[in-house]
């Protein structure tokens, strides 16, 4: 049976309940024939589900795409596990065969028979190459691939169906097994012989895990007597077992990260359970039937169920870290109840480059009697509050011993690190100063669903905002957001309240509060509408902030890491991983962050930097330019950004240090001679074009023919020459490109020279014989007969006789070719005028033999088309003459005796032009 993804999310723990792993989501959920094991890939995001039918599937449960299938046998695969060490997976199944499978290329390494009955349970040995299986043959075998899958020991003792095995994450030589005999027994490698034996269950054993912390000895089993029990397997004795299943439990498993015991059964549920409360924190139910089996992984929280229609895949909680620093770079954090810490000063390096981690030496703290969520330092940084549980301890941060504990679900600091407000329920917050509860409390008249700290106290409600006054506990202001956290400035005047999908800066008045106050003003639900100012409001979702001054730093759930200043956001960097601020130590100028194993990265930003664009924003460009020197050379890049994002474009220049910023600006600016010293001292073609085409706009033709020369922009030159009417500029750009091979620029520059003869060879080297031929019959008739011959000897090589002899050559054909004679008179005749110009300015005298129809003169004067042989006769000169400037009536005036006036070189002459035919790279 195909398997059908219905992918949804799945809101669970109610935000009162002690355990915060307040939102599961759903990340895979799909239909299958049943389940009787699944696994995770501990690097990719894949899980494999076996299945009743003796199929394997491997699901991609971020994309949600069924990746890979194996149609292992036709009977139940009841184990499957990957070995991702070897790109492998091993199957156990019903016919008593092991099978291996590479999952990259499909291929089967290996099968053997390796019980005599159905295989139930795999377990993979973290480091070594053993395999071991249990069976219904009441026995565990252990395997060793590397001695080509020997059976290397049998552990004997069981009298029942073997269910379940696994290894100790402690100490990977021990492992235990569950069996259908009541037992549990826990074995060592090397030894036949059971350790001790666990029992305890009324019915048989259906699943075995350990804890993975190193604070407790704990097993957990599940058994068809619906219970779950938790053993001390150093004691061997049970210590807590756990009702609420109604059908046989078929799996308990401790989970690696989270302080919880997940167990499914036969009922269709599974449930949640504080390991160290043993409270209920949540029951599922996906309405797939009977629940079998259960995998997480180490390092996330991710879980997958196995169901009798289907596997699901869920994530647990989330997975920011319980960490905090202080403003001298002291950084806390938890690994599950352990307290670790290390200091910036002792990873920090002055050559450290952005986005490096810093290799911070590791201490451990002590411990805590609850399970951080949260870990918070005070203002001062001398106290650090862990909430967990249902309860707060707030310990001393050098020593780490109790300094107060209490209930609560939400402790916050106020700006004085000797007050804070702790949310014991949705109804009641309580006050305290010096470390004693002060008698006036808070008075609600809502649900409170959280708390916030800062220069006030922040309450919020499934609509709107609360602000309390921390001394008079009255309000100061209600805003109508929802916000998930809020960010307070060190002096208490702005702050960021941050929501879903967008985030508000304000600014707090707190003497027009007070004004209000003392003027004998009202305060009513609402507050007082003057005591707040808006900023800006930014559509970005925040994940983790701070302010530095009048900065606003912070990450956002794209993974980008931003500031603000005024209403201006700029990027610092881009992330692949989540990572949460923790914050930023000024005589460093960098930011810190950790991921979600507290991996600790710094990013530079100069409070220098901030404060000057503080200053720009204020148009105090006086403080800004004082600022100025005291900004490091490499965040001077950033200034000039920011300067040319608010317009100061000569001021950007004045101070970017990046040849290619300082060009583009130069270039907006159009001051041109930095951009030509940028252009010198870079010299790329790139360059010297984007400044040739600015010297072109700003009427600058020397700078710009400099500049087009060097970036060898002939299209560029041939465009300006042609404009100026700079014939020896055309003369040389021709020659220029004959020898680059740029043809088509070539054949433009001797046909605006009138230079036929060059034109027609750059069509016969670049093999357009036939365009050349058709060419020269309009520009050179005298070059006609060559061509033919050519064209003739071209297709003849190319086997078209019949093509060739169909060439009418006009000296063999002259009835073909009317007004041939006459049009090489003609030719003759514009041979001497082409190197005579006409300056603009005679532009009117000429403009009426622009249409002179030089081959009806021709027959007018020479009926014969014979030319006299004295070429050098007055009248040919005259003729020539009158050719090359046109009389205004249109006619051929013999008696006209005045010669062709001899005019500045750098004038041409217009010519006739031409469609072209590429002849680039021929």
């Amino acid at each position: 049976m195909g398997m059908r993804l219905e992918i949804k999310k799945f809101l669970g723990v109610d935000s009162d309940q002690r355990l915060n792993i307040a939102i599961l989501k759903r990340k895979l959920f799909a239909r299958s024939d049943r389940v009787k094991c699944v696994d995770f890939h501990p690097t990719e995001p894949w899980f494999l589900a076996s299945l009743y039918n003796g199929d394997v599937y491997i699901w991609n449960y971020e994309t949600q795409v069924l990746v890979k299938t194996f149609e292992v046998t036709d009977v139940p695969v009841r184990a499957a596990k990957f070995i991702a060490r070897k790109n492998w997976l091993i199957a156990g199944s019903d016919d008593m065969q092991i099978r291996v499978f590479n999952y990259n290329t499909h291929e089967k390494v290996t099968t053997f028979e390796a019980h005599p009955d159905y295989i139930r349970c795999i377990a993979i040995h973290p480091t070594q190459p053993f395999v071991l299986t249990g069976s219904d043959d009441m026995t565990v075998k252990l395997w060793d691939w590397e001695k080509g899958w020997k059976c290397i020991q049998i552990f004997e003792g069981h009298t029942h169906y073997v269910m379940n095995i696994n290894f100790n994450p402690k100490d990977s030589n021990t492992f235990a097994s569950a069996c259908l005999d009541r037992t549990i027994k826990v074995w060592s490698l090397g030894s036949t012989v059971a350790n001790f034996t666990l029992e305890g269950h009324e019915k048989g054993v259906n699943w075995v895990d350990y804890y993975h912390g190193g604070e407790k000895p704990y097993l957990v089993s599940a058994a068809d007597d619906k219970l779950v029990k938790i053993w001390d397997y150093q004691n061997k004795t049970c210590v807590q077992t756990l009702e609420g299943h109604t059908q046989n439990a078929a799996f308990a498993c401790f989970h690696p990260e989270l302080p919880i015991i997940i167990s499914g059964s036969e009922d269709g549920t599974v449930k949640i359970w504080h390991s160290n409360t043993y409270r209920l924190e949540n029951t599922l139910n996906y309405g797939l039937e009977r629940a079998w089996t259960v995998a997480y992984q180490k390092g996330n929280n991710n879980v997958a169920f196995g169901y009798d229609e289907g596997a699901v895949c869920v994530k647990l909680g989330r997975e920011e870290p319980a960490v905090s620093m202080d403003n001298s770079g002291k950084i806390i954090w938890a690994k599950h109840n352990e307290i670790q810490t290390a200091n910036i000063k002792a990873g920090f390096d002055d050559n450290i480059k952005d986005g490096d981690r810093l290799p911070l030496p590791v201490k451990d703290l002590g411990s805590c009697e609850v399970y951080p969520q949260t870990l918070q330092h005070s203002p001062n940084g001398r106290f650090v509050v862990v909430c967990g549980d249902g309860e707060y301890i707030i310990y001393t941060a050098l020593a780490w011993r109790n300094k107060g504990f209490g209930n609560g679900l939400e402790f916050v600091w106020a700006l004085d690190s000797n007050e804070y407000a702790v949310r014991e329920s949705t109804t009641k917050i309580k006050l305290y100063k010096n470390f004693k509860e002060r008698a006036n409390a808070l008075k609600l008249n809502f649900t409170a669903e959280g708390i916030f700290g800062g220069t006030l106290l922040g309450v919020k409600s499934s609509t709107f905002l609360n602000l309390y006054d921390w001394e008079t506990t009255t309000v100061v202001r209600r805003i109508d957001v929802i916000p998930k956290s809020v960010y307070w400035s060190d002096i208490g005047d702005l702050v960021t309240i941050a929501c879903e999908d967008t985030f508000y800066v304000l600014r707090f008045n707190r003497q027009s509060y007070v004004e209000f106050l003392e003027s004998g003003g009202e305060v009513g639900e609402e507050g007082v509408e003057q005591a707040f100012e808006f900023v800006t409001e930014i559509p970005e979702s925040i994940k983790t902030g701070t302010w530095v001054g009048d900065c606003f730093i912070y990450t956002n759930t794209v993974n980008r890491l931003n500031y603000l200043v005024g209403a201006q956001t700029f990027t610092i960097s881009h992330f692949d991983t989540n990572m949460y601020l923790l914050g930023y130590i000024p005589k460093d100028n960098r930011i810190y962050l950790a991921d979600k194993d507290v991996n600790v990265y710094s990013y530079a930003l100069s409070l220098n930097v901030i404060e000057y664009q503080t200053a720009i924003l204020r148009n105090d460009l006086e403080t800004a330019e004082q600022l100025l020197p005291s900004i490091p050379n490499e965040q001077r890049n950033r200034i000039a950004r920011f300067l040319e994002s608010q317009d100061l474009k000569e001021l950007a220049l004045e101070v970017s240090t990046d040849i290619e910023h300082k060009f583009d600006l130069a270039v907006q600016l159009n001051k041109l001679d930095v951009a030509v010293e940028i252009a010198r001292e870079v010299d790329t073609d790139s360059k010297w074009k984007t400044v040739g085409d600015s010297a072109l706009n700003a009427w600058k033709f020397s700078l710009a023919e400099e500049c087009l020369k060097k970036a060898k922009d002939m299209s560029g030159l041939l465009l300006l020459y042609t404009a100026s009417g700079n014939s020896k500029g055309i003369k040389e750009l021709a020659e220029t490109s004959v020898a680059s091979g740029k043809n088509n620029i070539a054949f433009s520059c001797y046909l605006q020279l009138g230079q036929v003869e060059d034109c027609i060879e750059i069509l016969l080297k670049t093999d357009r014989i036939p365009e050349a031929a058709m060419f020269a019959r309009t520009y050179a008739p005298s070059q006609v007969s060559r061509l033919v011959k050519l064209w003739r000897e071209s297709l003849e090589k190319q086997n078209k006789k019949k093509a060739a002899e169909a060439l009418a050559d006009p000296a063999d054909y002259e009835n073909l070719f009317p007004d041939f004679k006459h049009a090489i008179i003609a030719e003759e005749l514009m041979k001497k005028t082409r190197n005579s110009v006409v300056p603009a300015t005679a532009y009117l005298d000429y403009k009426d033999g622009l249409d002179q129809d030089i081959i009806a003169e021709v027959k007018e004067k020479y009926p014969d088309g014979v030319l006299p042989s004295n070429l050098a006769s007055p009248i040919q000169n005259r003729l020539v003459s009158n050719i090359a400037r046109k009389n205004v009536n249109g006619e051929l005036d013999d008696d006209v005796l005045s010669s062709v006036a001899s005019v500045d070189d750098d004038r041409i002459s217009v010519a006739d032009n031409m469609s072209l035919l590429s002849m680039e790279g021929e």
